[in-house]
Formats: structure tokens, C-alpha cells, sequence
């Protein structure tokens, strides 16, 4: 079984984020980057399907070459190799066309990504790939489990959990649940060095053009200051009064 995993490069949500240009750009300096958490459940779940049932695992991304070393800690987590599309990721349509011809060109059975990406939240790219490639789809997936070419998969609905059955190629939108966080790898010392050595492709971009763009970024409004209050009839009257909430 060959697998893809969709892997995004985006900021650790610890660092102080910024913007240039009259808020128009986004201001990298200082801000560390990682794998996109929802992918990384994804990435994990690969793992399993390569220990358990001998699948190859291949990561990619689309972006330029400062995306790499985020491919390189996947490899070190122990996929097999990694793909980088050379374009900037500018919007969902046009990297969910780069990742579909990387799809195509590869033969692969399983495509699994992250529901979202944490940066933008845009949730929208496994499920237009999906409908690029005409690949069944399953959107919040938090159970794949696969036997020959039969997948079942557990995700989540109002109001409780559906499982469904699904022949491959199939594409997963996975998220917590489809690993615990406690399964989450940790590169060690010989899988980083062993990433060292596995191959990173680098392939051109088909020449998608975006069909938007960012106009500008604003950050959310500064919280106001807390205020302390040890007196019930002080609260209720505050509550009353200022938050005009009762």
C-alpha cells in the first residue's frame, strides 16, 4: 500500500505573531515553524499502517524551500521520502490542484491529510482534492483501520460517531482521535540522522493560478483587564451595572 500524507508548514502557536506592509503581509522573523498538528495525527496513523502492514509513506508539501526542514522532521519521524512542490501556498484551490498531480503522477492508495491547518482553519483542501481526483472522501476521521483494499473508518457527526466502509483510493481528513496525542513521535537521534539521507523531491508547480488573494490581516481585539471582586453584592452589581449581563 502506498500512502501520502499531507503535511503543512505552519507557526507554532506559542510564537508572537505579526504583520508587515501595512498589515498586508505576514512577519516570519522569530516565529518558529512546525508540521501542522491535525497532519501530524495523520503522519502518526502512517506509521502505524507502514509497521504493521509494510506500507511506504511519502510526505509533501506545497511551498518553497523554507518548508523543507518541516519535511525533514517527517522523515525523521520515518516516512519513507517526502515531495516539495515549488510554489508559495497562496490559496486552497491552487494547492489542492499541485497536491492532485502529485496524486496522479504517484499511484497512491491512501491520501491522509489534517482536517485543517492552524493557520488559516480554511478545512477545505482534502475535500477538493478529493473532488479533483473523483477519490471517496471522509471528512473528521478519528478511526482508520484498512484490511486488502477495504477501509473502515470511524468519524465524528453531531451528535456522536458514524462508521462507514470504503474501497481505496481513498482520502482521510483525520484529526485527534485518529491518534491519541500520547502515540505522537518524537524524532530521535538515529531517525534524524537517517533523514539525512532519504530522498526529498523537489518538482516544479503545474502553474495553478490563485483564485484569491489576502487583502490585508488584523489581528483579534486586545482583552480588557481582569478585575477582581470578593464581594457577591459588588459582582452582582458589576454584572448589572458595567456587563450589563443580568
Amino acid at each position: 500500500m502506498k500512502i501520502l500524507v499531507c503535511i503543512s508548514h505552519v507557526p507554532d502557536t506559542t510564537s508572537k505573531i505579526n504583520f508587515t506592509e501595512n498589515d498586508t503581509k505576514f512577519d516570519n522573523n522569530g516565529v518558529q515553524f512546525v508540521i501542522n498538528p491535525f497532519d501530524e495525527f495523520a503522519l502518526t496513523r502512517a506509521m502505524w499502517f507502514k509497521e504493521k502492514q509494510g506500507a511506504t509513506v511519502t510526505v509533501v508539501n506545497v511551498g518553497t524551500v523554507a518548508t523543507e526542514p518541516t519535511l525533514r522532521k517527517a522523515l525523521a519521524i520515518g516516512a519513507d521520502n517526502a515531495i516539495r512542490v515549488n510554489t508559495e501556498a497562496i490559496d486552497g484551490f491552487s494547492v489542492a490542484r499541485e497536491l492532485a498531480e502529485v496524486v496522479k503522477n504517484g499511484g497512491y492508495d491512501l491520501v491522509l491529510a489534517g482536517r485543517e491547518s492552524i493557520d488559516y482553519n480554511g478545512e477545505m483542501v482534502p475535500g477538493m482534492l478529493a473532488a479533483l481526483l473523483d477519490f471517496s472522501f471522509v471528512n473528521a476521521c478519528i478511526g482508520l483501520e484498512i484490511e486488502g483494499d477495504t477501509a473502515t473508518i470511524s468519524r465524528e457527526i453531531d451528535g456522536g460517531k458514524e462508521t462507514l466502509t470504503s474501497n481505496l483510493p481513498l482520502i482521510i481528513a483525520g484529526q485527534k482521535g485518529l491518534v491519541q496525542e500520547k502515540d505522537l513521535r518524537i524524532p530521535n537521534m538515529r531517525g534524524i540522522m537517517m533523514a539525512r539521507q532519504k530522498p526529498l523531491t523537489i518538482v516544479e508547480p503545474i502553474n495553478s493560478n490563485p483564485t484569491t488573494s489576502i487583502t490585508s490581516f488584523e489581528k483579534q481585539a486586545a482583552k480588557s483587564a481582569c478585575k477582581l471582586v470578593d464581594n457577591v453584592d459588588e459582582l452582582i452589581s458589576l454584572l448589572h451595572t458595567e456587563a450589563k449581563v443580568i
